[in-house]
């Protein structure tokens, strides 16, 4: 019987040991994972256009700073003698006190150069570098033509017939004053008593015969019977050459000039009248010379400036394709004031003279442009 109990109890033992091996095999196994659960498959993603890359706006060139000051080279082709020049001078001195764009103006002036000397003076000053501008009173585009491309930051300006208009960086401003040559023919054809006006002329040029061939209009217009005699001188400037061509006309009959030859000594030795031209030239002979045709460069001067001006700022030339000029009505022309000459011009003749002159500036009265050549009667 105790043998029995003690084999009860080892039995007992020993199931409770198998028991907790089971249990010690089985915590160390890992647990079995659920099945994953596979996701639906996606629609494939619809992929947005490609923007454009933005294009970038080219940044605007600064504007360069205003210039305070311009220098010019002048080259004149007769000098302060000669009305053309010398009321080129005397506008460039009333441009310089209005100081447009507030610029401070100045210059150095070559006389009386013309051809290859002329081109090379041009050169000289293009080549220093310290001059804005190369301004030449007459026929100088030859010259301009062989330098403006060499020299493309310089102006290059010049001035009435025999010119080419060659654009870029040259410029071509004309002088025309026949309107107020018009209305000194008046004048001449009023007053004439001889019947015959004359013209003592420098060359048959385009800016010369539009002068001569209104002062001849003009006299006609008021009287039909006058005659017309013309000469020239071929020079711009030759007071002896114009003195004997004068003296010719005087003694051929005519007793009223418009004095483009600077006769201006047979004017008075004969005692005709002659009208001045370009500037008032009553002062070379104060009892012979009752007015004058005025060349106002003023507009033509500032608008020359201006077009340096936006180069300056700007960096772009405009240079103009065909003879600029300005009209009396635009302040390019007028008339020296009408003197009686001590009371041998009439009153009533001056005053008919400053009506038509301010006609004309009103548009009241159109003078035809005819560059013909004028050929004497």
């Amino acid at each position: 019987m105790k043998h029995l109990k003690m084999w009860r109890l080892v039995s007992l033992l020993l199931i409770v040991v198998l028991v907790l091996a089971a249990c010690s095999d089985a915590a160390d196994e890992e647990p079995t994972a659920e099945p994953a659960v596979e996701e639906p498959t996606a629609e494939p993603a619809v992929e947005e256009p490609t923007a454009e890359p933005a294009v970038e706006e080219p940044a605007e060139e600064p504007m360069a700073d205003a210039p305070t000051d311009v220098n010019i080279a002048i080259i004149t082709c007769c000098g302060i003698e000669s009305m053309w020049d010398a009321s080129f001078f005397e506008a460039m001195e009333r441009v310089k006190a209005d100081s447009p764009h507030d610029l401070n103006i100045t210059w150095d002036w070559t006389d009386g150069v013309w051809g290859d000397d002329a081109e090379l003076v041009m050169r000289e000053y293009a080549e220093t570098g310290e001059y804005d501008i190369i301004w030449a009173t007459s026929s100088y585009s030859d010259q301009a033509k062989n330098l403006k491309d060499e020299y493309p930051e310089t102006m290059f300006v010049y001035h009435g017939s025999g010119n080419e208009a060659l654009g870029d960086n040259a410029y071509w401003l004309y002088m025309r004053v026949h309107e107020a040559a018009y209305v000194l023919g008046t004048l001449a054809g009023t007053l004439t008593e001889n019947d015959k006006v004359g013209v003592v002329g420098t060359f048959a040029f385009d800016d010369v015969n539009d002068e001569i061939n209104a002062f001849f209009q003009g006299a006609k217009d008021v009287n039909p019977d006058v005659s017309q005699t013309v000469s020239f001188i071929e020079s711009w400037y030759d007071p002896v050459a114009g003195n004997e061509a004068t003296n010719a006309q005087a003694a051929a009959g005519v007793d009223f000039m418009l004095q483009l030859g600077d006769g201006w000594e047979a004017c008075v030795d004969t005692g005709i009248y002659c009208f001045g031209n370009f500037g008032d030239q009553n002062f070379l002979a104060p009892d012979n010379v009752p007015s004058s045709t005025k060349a106002m460069w003023d507009p033509g001067i500032r608008w020359l400036l201006d077009e340096w001006y936006t180069y300056a700022t700007e960096g772009t030339w405009n240079g103009n394709a065909d003879k600029v000029w300005f009209t009396m009505a635009e302040g390019g022309s007028d008339l020296a004031d009408i003197s009686d000459l001590g009371g041998k011009i009439p009153q009533e003749a001056i005053d008919a003279a400053m009506q038509m002159r301010q006609d004309i500036i009103d548009g009241k009265i159109e003078v035809p442009l005819n560059v013909e050549n004028p050929e004497s009667d």
